[in-house]
């Protein structure tokens, strides 16, 4: 029997290393494990991105109402300092301000205003005496009324400033 020098050189014409028995194999994956792992990942995305887009929803009708608390106080500001309602929301550097949707705020003086373009509750009572701010929500789509179907998603201000949020909550 012949032993396997320790030190081979190309001039012996014999390989670096040893080469493995033909009888030694290695372990892989088999398709039926593949499978139950792209069944399982498949049945955890399928749970997680509804609730993912869930929770990004959220998160842009939480910045709404944010960005409507910043804005009434940058209008309140201004009342202050010039005694009157700002003209456009451009008077308080928030002119170019969109809500999370990309569609621009919605601003309007309740003095001089038709009453037809006010906000209304289900009475059909303007629910501001001083100035609407909202936002048309995702939809993009509003009508002065609350509870028209086109309104419902809507982030609105309303009491004055005492109740921030979705206009269905309202």
């Amino acid at each position: 029997m012949g032993s396997v020098p320790t030190r081979l050189t190309p001039e012996d014409g014999a390989r670096a290393t040893p080469r493995p028995d033909c009888h030694e194999r290695t372990r892989g994956f088999t398709l039926i494990e593949l499978v139950i792992v792209a069944a399982l990942l498949g049945a955890l995305a399928a749970l997680a991105i509804p609730n993912l887009r869930r929770a990004l929803e959220q998160a842009r009708f939480v910045r709404a109402i944010a960005d409507i608390g910043a804005i009434q106080q940058n209008i309140q500001e201004h009342v202050l300092d010039n005694n009157a309602y700002p003209a456009t929301l451009s008077d308080v550097g928030m002119g170019g301000l969109t809500d999370p949707w990309g569609n621009a705020y919605v601003y309007l003086r309740v003095e001089g205003a038709s009453i037809g373009a006010l906000r209304k509750d289900r009475f059909l009572v303007p629910i501001n005496s001083d100035f609407d701010l909202y936002s048309v929500g995702p939809d993009g789509r509003s009508n002065p009324p609350l509870l028209a179907a086109a309104s419902r998603d809507d982030i609105i201000r309303a009491n004055d400033g005492g109740f921030v949020g979705v206009a269905v909550d309202f």
